[in-house]
This record gives C-alpha cells, structure tokens and sequence, in this order.
C-alpha cells in the first residue's frame, strides 16, 4: 500500500519556524521526486517545492524562496521541509506527492495533478 503521510504541523507565531515530514512507503522511494503542496480556506493549491530522486535538485515557488528548505533522508524513505520566517500567509494544510518526472517535480503547481501519489495533510496555522 503506498502512503504519504505527513506530519509536523502546528501553531506558530510569525518570524517562528516548523519542520515538516513526508514519510514514504509502498514505493520506490529512490526513483520518485517528492513536491510539497499547501492549500489554505478557500484558495487552490499551490505547489511549494519539489526535490528529484538522484541529485537532489529542488525548485521553489517564489513565495517562499529564501524562507523554505526542502531535503530527502533516504535512508528514512523522508523528505522534509524546513520553513523558516514563517507569515500568516503561510497558514494552509502542507500536503506531500510522489511524482517520476522531473518535469512535474520542476513545475509543481502546474503539474500537480500529474503526480502519482498524494497524501494527506498536516495544518500549519501561524498567526500574526
């Protein structure tokens, strides 16, 4: 059974940091890129950040360049997301998604519904 379950969400003041876990299973964590996902109330879902299977190449939205770190422990079957500077604009429910192509790992948003797999999500609320 494949599963994406993420975990580490919580409440956080702004300028406050969170990590958050994907723990992967069912699959070959090896030759899957892993994208971050985040939909707040009432907003469509944006594509966060992507890192490929092999050379550990990553992409961000712009949104949160410079704030957000992404990195894979394989050994973990992991990735996570390091978030740092948080901003109430932050606030959504982080989801993770397995995906083959790097294509789609470079461009999540506008492949998210490309991707494999999808997990659920962990909220991440911060306030101001």
């Amino acid at each position: 059974e494949v599963q994406l379950v993420a975990s580490g969400g919580g409440l956080v003041q702004a300028g406050g940091s969170l990590r958050l876990s994907c723990a992967a299973s069912g699959f070959d964590f090896d030759i899957y890129a892993i994208g971050w996902f985040r939909q707040a109330p009432g907003k469509e879902r944006e594509g966060v950040s992507c890192i490929s299977s092999g050379d550990g190449s990553t992409v961000y939205a712009d949104s949160v360049k410079g704030r957000f770190t992404t990195s894979s422990d394989a050994a973990k079957n992991t990735v996570y997301l390091q978030m740092n500077s948080l901003k109430p604009d932050d606030t959504a429910v982080y989801s993770c998604a397995a995906t083959r192509s790097w294509l789609f790992c470079s461009h999540p948003e506008e492949y998210q519904y490309e991707y494999d797999y999808f997990g659920q999500g962990t909220q991440v609320t911060v306030s101001s």
